[in-house]
């Protein structure tokens, strides 16, 4: 699961996006698209990737699903709650579609990988269901409901990557941007729809994703943030041409270098990293690079090792105590958050107790934390039974909750008094008297806008107050 920002979460981590006005780069057939994208930064990234391949067949996109030849929704089915905000969604379309019988509805990403034909003959305003590894195919979809008959392609790919394509920079500040450098994934949580929806790992070019991080550069863009399922295990071997000798292959903390170096001033983040694959060559090469940001997204679920073995996680509480240790060490100044599930199936009251526990060790600067939610055709939902009662859950998740609220204050209070560097996003979301932006660890900083400096550039900020999200301050020379 791959994290969405920095903030602490609680029940449902879905959240929605629109295209921007932009002409086609190709021929304009004088439709319009429009795109909305629910969960995980993949499926942000992934709607930039679809709106490419349709602009380069002559799509405008538009803000407004209303004026639209062809409406999207990137889906995301880690949780209920984010499914049923889809479908409450299709159905505001409706009347939309009842006013232009032309207009197409597809069903994007997971939440269609996942229930597949189930949406052409239940949800009967969708046109079109598309899976992730499908989008090169959707001009010639969009063709065939053209021709008045409904279009679906789900099927899975052992190596689609889309390197060749340059997304589209939808909904962008045009200074932080989002590269793919993976798909898929290979670890079997018992708890996750993700390898059924994804399918499984490739690792993509490395040499495109260096270009793509160096064009973004080039057009003005400060700090990328290098996405996958699970970054640590990437690993790129090139294709050997006959008489060749075979090239080593290209890991994580190396591409993250190769990354770094396009320039200093080229701020790198990446998400999200397991527990058993963060390396400590990985941690050596954040600490060796300024420009790579001292923060980890290690997502724990459970601090019990009974439930981390339920949950097939593939390490227990020692070994991820463990990493930690191997952070603080080499990197002391790094920020650490996670992912929370409490209640899931068998959890005692001492091994959330153990959660509880972790949590106090750890002292996570933010956390995204979810009562278990059983989602159909994981390995959960075939061999456990999802005992916990809701109130049980529920009332777990407020501690958990609480607890992780005290945590983000006091990580936020430790610098307090301390100068940050902070790439500056924009103007804050509550004043355009303030700026915002975030510092190496990812905490939001907000300070009085200053005429000197604009959006894109660093600068150094006093940390004077906080609260448990947000640092507040003021430029300092």
């Amino acid at each position: 699961m791959i994290e969405l920002q920095h903030t602490t979460k609680t029940h449902d981590e879905s959240r929605q996006g629109e295209a921007l006005d932009m002409l086609p780069t190709g021929k304009s057939t004088g439709r319009k698209l429009y795109i909305e994208s629910y969960g995980c930064q993949m499926n942000f990234s992934d709607s930039e990737i679809v709106a490419s391949i349709l602009l380069d067949n002559g799509f405008e996109t538009t803000r407004d699903y209303r004026d639209a030849d062809v409406v999207f929704i990137n889906t995301c089915s880690i949780r209920e709650n984010a499914e049923q905000r889809v479908r409450n969604r299709l159905k505001e379309f409706e009347s939309a579609k009842a006013k232009n019988p032309g207009m197409i509805v597809g069903v994007l990403g997971c939440m269609a990988e996942r229930l597949k034909s189930k949406f052409l003959e239940e949800e009967k305003l969708v046109d079109v269901v598309v899976g992730p590894d499908a989008y090169r195919d959707l001009p010639n979809l969009i063709d065939k409901v053209d021709d008045g008959t409904k279009a679906v392609n789900v099927l899975l790919s052992r190596e689609e990557t889309y390197a060749d394509i340059s997304p589209v920079r939808l909904n962008s500040n045009g200074i932080t941007a989002f590269i793919s450098i993976m798909r898929g994934c290979d670890n079997m949580c018992s708890f996750c729809v993700v390898p059924f929806t994804r399918g499984r790992e490739r690792s993509r070019d490395y040499q495109s994703i260096v270009q793509e991080a160096q064009d973004l550069f080039n057009a003005g863009y400060r700090e990328v943030t290098l996405l996958g399922q699970n970054v640590d295990s990437y690993k790129y071997t090139k294709p050997v041409a006959e008489g060749e000798e075979p090239a080593p292959a290209v890991n994580f903390a190396q591409l993250l270098a190769m990354v770094a170096e396009v320039s200093p001033e080229l701020r790198v983040r990446f998400s999200t990293s397991h527990p058993k694959d963060i390396t400590d060559e990985v941690l050596y090469t954040m600490g060796r690079y300024e420009n790579i940001c001292k923060y980890i997204h290690l997502p724990v679920q459970s601090g019990n090792s009974r439930v981390l073995d339920l949950m097939n996680r593939t390490y227990d509480r020692e070994w991820y105590m463990g990493r930690v240790d191997a952070i603080r060490r080499i990197i002391p100044e790094c920020a650490i958050s996670t992912d929370v599930i409490t209640g899931f199936c068998t959890e005692t009251e001492e091994e959330h107790e153990e959660t509880l526990s972790m949590m106090d060790y750890v002292k996570y600067d933010f956390a995204y934390m979810f009562a278990y939610s059983e989602r159909p055709g994981t390995l959960a939902a075939k061999r456990y039974a999802d005992d916990v009662p809701e109130e049980v859950k529920k009332r777990r998740l407020t501690e958990i909750v609480n607890k992780q609220q005290e945590h983000s204050l006091y990580r936020a209070q430790n610098f307090i008094g301390k100068v940050q560097k902070v790439l500056i996003e924009g103007f804050s979301k509550r004043s355009d008297e303030d700026y915002c932006g975030r510092n190496d660890q990812n905490t939001m900083v907000v300070f009085p806008v200053d005429t000197r400096f604009k959006p894109g550039q660093y600068v150094n900020v006093l940390a004077e107050r906080c609260t448990s999200a947000t640092l507040i301050g003021k430029i300092v020379d």
